[in-house]
């Protein structure tokens, strides 16, 4: 259930995560994601980031690959030129069903403090279109946008947010979502961070080479090919919608080409598990001058 803080006052969303996926204190949580940030090093070359992408595993995993894309989207912006606006859009793990469902509410609470959530623009992007709409109900126990509150909390204090989940392999949903989103840029400037890991597999060397396959495609901004080598059994990017939406987004501005910044497998940081199960986590930002 929703915290108020009176009968009549705001919705607050509580973050499931906390002590979970990431640390469920301030100063731990501060600590973890200012040193995956401020570790993050960067390639030469400037622009706004207006979308990319960033993993959600546990933060000990991926936390420091996530990092990379909120500095860059940080670092990039041009004083005066900075998101008016974080729109993250993950996925649902358990649950099928076709559209966006959005974060209703007023703010969501992590132990950094309140997040805001923007019902003005979340109204705009429900608009002209059926397939994004408020249902809170598929974001209770749902790590995958969640987990990218706290780095948006970090690199963008005080920026407003809108969080989704993003499910059905739909042509549709990916065009009417862009139109959406497009109709939210024309108003404020929008970053959005896509959230998803890369292949899950038992096979180590396998998963470093689908992974740098589907780097490629990102770079390449082909969208079509992604989405080709994509199925349930083979699934090279758990949040493929996502990422298909960012990449669209991005290309719609002007974006040719997406920029991968860092890239990692849970069988580095782990090697004695390599034989057990491996998952890729990859940072890619689309960026325009």
């Amino acid at each position: 259930m929703p915290m108020k803080d009176r009968d009549t006052g705001p919705t607050i969303r509580k973050a499931h995560g906390s002590g979970r996926w990431f640390p469920g204190t301030e100063r731990a949580l501060r600590e973890d994601v200012a040193e995956a940030v401020e570790n993050a090093t960067l390639p030469a070359g400037g622009g706004r980031v207006v979308s990319g992408i960033a993993p959600h595993a546990g933060y000990a995993y991926s936390g420091h690959v996530a990092g990379h894309t909120f500095r860059a989207a940080r670092d990039g912006a041009a004083p005066g030129y900075e998101p008016e606006i974080v729109v993250i859009l993950g996925f649902s793990h358990s649950e099928s069903f076709r559209g966006v469902a959005l974060m209703d509410g007023d703010a969501i609470e992590t132990p950094l403090g309140r997040a805001a959530l923007d019902r003005d623009a979340a109204d705009l992007l429900k608009r002209d279109t059926a397939v994004i709409v408020d249902d809170y109900e598929r974001h209770i126990d749902e790590h995958s946008a969640e987990n990218e509150i706290p780095f948006a909390q970090y690199a963008f204090p005080g920026v407003p947010l809108v969080v989704g989940l993003v499910n059905g392999h739909d042509e549709q949903v990916q065009h009417d979502v862009v139109d959406a989103l497009r109709a939210l840029e024309a108003q404020r400037r929008v970053l959005l961070i896509a959230s998803s890991d890369m292949l899950h597999d038992s096979n180590y060397e396998h998963v470093r080479a689908t992974d740098a396959a589907t780097l490629a495609h990102l770079e390449a901004m082909n969208i079509e090919e992604l989405k080709r080598t994509w199925r349930p059994s083979h699934q090279t990017l758990c949040g493929v919608e996502p990422v298909s939406i960012a990449a669209a987004f991005a290309a719609s501005l002007g974006c040719k080409e997406g920029a991968v910044l860092c890239y990692a497998n849970s069988g580095d940081d782990r090697p004695e598990s390599r034989h057990e199960w491996n998952v890729g986590y990859g940072s890619v930002v689309f960026v325009v001058s």
